[in-house]
């Protein structure tokens, strides 16, 4: 056996070869997403950065981590200039790019410290490698936070929607996919350390984990029936740049309803944004949809722009003809900041008065639960980017959902990867939870898919279509949404908090 003592504290590679290294990283992690979505380059891509990090100074560390958020987001989000141009990509891509390379300290300061506290097997190919994990996950978990709402929109789980290894996630939650996956990573960099590939004891911890990941069986769920959902895909013109006459959304979903509208079934549900006008002020428009509710026989789950008092709200109903409002209401809970609201709109307005005057509207966070009961079926909900918060899902879980439905309206991003990224948030999400879900949006990509993450029934992007589904029930809860926030706890605080313990103890090491 090789001396697994600590290594030399010095870089693994000069600073160019990290910076390169760095460079390619972050466009080989992208491709492990969709469009492109080969999963197993999502390990290639954090080794890349991690291995840059070995040994490094502080301004290289930052350097390194710039560059690898850089070649990440800039290409992983380049989806936003399709209507708004390079402004808000170089805004959000820039402002990502900092936080992974302030985030990428901390990893650095983690290969500089722990050799010195655990120089042994343990520290060199567990304790190690389990820091950085940790300290990786909650970098993941702060950007997808703050500033305000946050954007969680990158993290190494949500890459592995299609892969053998997503099932992990309904034991974990995805910060534990990602946690486990950047381990594995690390992991085996310590193993290349030892420049040995037959030195089975020092590649044990990763193979081991990597075992975990591949064989462990997705949490059992309970069956509790199917549920017939009508799920409608108007390509109406929804984008905010579009021209469209009044109502123009609200007709091209009546026009593609027409397909299902005479078929059995339990709930017919639309996009979000499927209603260009407030049902609740408009009274042509709520009597077509009692209208519609009374063709189809079932209750509707449509989503519009409302106005309750002085707020603005992005909201979803349950619609059932006869009665005089709708059934129940869910306010979209985190509004996207420069989308559908201006933070500090002020200081925004001095930068960028033009690009900040187009954002009239200002929406209010919703307080109602993302549950609604239609007839005695629990339905848990995600507006949009709302998917992307696991709070929101799981709170949905926790209320009762036997079945999701997604409302989404991805018409300002027609022809990108933005659609197709977040439908795989949509299959993540069902292999989470065990529950089925309905994601459906304005424009596509719409799919109903499985608790095992299978696609049920899909409509191509940019197609008007419809869907009639049945749509698996189910019940119990998986540990990840039981446990995933203490999951999170463990991994982001804990990590940080193990990172100070050792810097401490090294110092006094080195004092001796």
């Amino acid at each position: 056996m090789p001396d697994s003592s600590a290594p030399p504290a010095r870089p693994l590679i000069p600073l160019w070869l990290a910076l390169v290294a760095a460079l390619v990283g972050g466009a080989v992690l992208d491709a492990a997403f969709p469009d492109i979505g080969w999963w197993p380059l999502a390990f290639v891509g954090v080794a890349f950065s991690l291995v840059g990090l070995v040994g490094r100074s502080l301004g290289g560390a930052v350097a390194v981590g710039a560059v690898f958020g850089a070649s990440f987001y800039f290409i992983h989000i380049s989806w936003i200039t399709r209507y708004l141009g390079a402004l808000p990509w170089f805004g959000l891509a820039g402002i990502e790019t900092l936080f992974v390379a302030l985030g990428s300290l901390p990893i650095a300061l983690a290969y500089r410290w722990l050799p010195r506290v655990a120089p042994g097997w343990w520290g060199r190919f567990v304790a190690l490698p389990a820091l950085v994990a940790g300290l990786w996950t909650a970098r993941e978990l702060f950007m997808g936070s703050w500033p305000y709402t946050g954007f969680p929109w990158g993290r190494i789980g949500m890459s592995q929607s299609e892969s053998p290894l997503a099932h992990i996630a309904s034991w974990t939650g995805v910060s534990g996919l990602t946690f486990l996956m950047v381990f594995v990573a690390a992991a085996g960099i310590e193993w290349a350390r030892v420049g040995q590939w037959r030195e089975v004891r020092a590649a044990l911890p990763a193979l081991v984990v990597v075992l975990v990941l591949v064989l462990t069986p997705a949490f059992p769920t309970t069956g509790a029936g199917t549920y017939r959902i009508g799920s409608v895909q108007g390509n109406g013109p929804a984008g905010y740049f579009d021209e469209r006459e009044p109502y123009g959304v609200f007709r091209a979903q009546l026009d593609a309803t027409q397909a299902i509208v005479d078929e059995p079934m339990d709930l017919l549900v639309w996009p979000e944004g499927g209603i260009d006008a407030d049902p609740l002020a408009n009274a042509s428009v709520a009597r077509a949809l009692d209208r519609l509710s009374e063709r189809v026989d079932a209750p509707l789950l449509v989503n519009a722009a409302t106005t309750r008092g002085d707020d603005s709200f992005n909201t979803s109903m349950l619609w059932r003809a006869g009665a005089e409002n709708p059934v129940a209401i869910h306010d979209k809970s985190r509004p996207v900041p420069m989308g559908e609201y201006v933070p500090d709109r002020w200081f925004f307005e001095l930068i960028v008065p033009d690009l900040i005057g187009l954002i009239q509207r200002e929406y209010t966070p919703g307080t109602n639960p993302p549950f609604i009961d239609v007839d005695g079926v629990g339905v848990g909900l995600a507006i949009c980017f709302d998917v992307l918060y696991d709070d929101v899902i799981w709170a949905g879980a926790r209320d009762g959902a036997q079945v999701y439905v997604f409302q989404t309206n991805n018409a300002d991003f027609r022809d990108t990867d933005e659609n197709l990224q977040q439908l795989a948030f949509a299959r993540m999400r069902a292999i989470e939870t065990g529950r089925s879900v309905v994601n459906i949006s304005t424009v596509g990509t719409s799919q109903v898919i499985a608790p095992d993450g299978r696609e049920l029934d899909g409509l191509a992007a940019a197609e008007a279509g419809a869907m009639l589904t049945e749509v698996p029930l189910r019940t119990g809860l998986t540990p990840a949404v039981v446990l995933g926030g203490a999951v999170q706890v463990v991994l982001g605080w804990g990590s940080l908090a193990a990172l100070i313990v050792v810097g401490a103890i090294a110092r006094l090491t080195r004092r001796r």
